[in-house]
């Protein structure tokens, strides 16, 4: 008897785009209009891109799902109470990722970057008070193993503040 012929399978596999290839002309063009709108409707983006609703919301959801983009609400320090904002320069010994993964776990640190020159990571924290931001620097940051040195600037105020990354016009 001969056998029944396969059934194909009709699962679909998720498959997501590379972020290379969610960049083209209208995924910054996506990327562009919440940037300047976060709360900007699908239906408002689609009219300005030139595609559908249903496109946009695709395009979108594929940018937030590897890693292009992420949707967050950016607060203003100072209108929440927190008085001093400042720039941490900070020379390690050892491996500058465990330390960064150690400074990163500070709740005041909103900011870690691993850089080259004459420090090896750049902070950014946030604090209520300059008694807030002596306890973070000697009593949180100088304490983990691997900081050799920290030098301090306190921000006097934040003149411009973009997150338009990689889509210029």
């Amino acid at each position: 008897m001969p056998s029944a012929p396969r059934r194909r399978s009709r699962e679909r596999v998720a498959v997501v785009p590379t972020p290379a290839a969610l960049l083209d002309d209208v995924g910054k063009a996506i990327l562009r209009q919440l940037q300047e709108d976060g709360r900007r409707s699908y239906t408002a983006i689609a009219g300005a891109v030139g595609l559908s609703e249903a496109a946009v919301r695709s395009r979108v959801k594929a940018l937030i799902d590897s890693g292009v983009l992420q949707i967050v609400a950016v607060t203003d320090p100072l209108t929440l109470g927190f008085g001093v904002m400042a720039s941490i320069g900070v020379m390690v010994t050892g491996d500058s990722r465990a330390v960064a993964d150690a400074l990163s776990a500070i709740a005041e640190v909103d900011y870690c970057v691993l850089t080259s020159g004459r420090y090896d990571m750049q902070l950014e924290v946030v604090c209520r008070d300059n008694e807030h931001l002596l306890t973070i620097i000697n009593d949180r940051i100088r304490t983990v193993k691997g900081v050799r040195e920290t030098e301090t600037s306190i921000c006097l105020r934040v003149h411009k503040q973009t997150y338009n990354y990689g889509t210029p016009e």
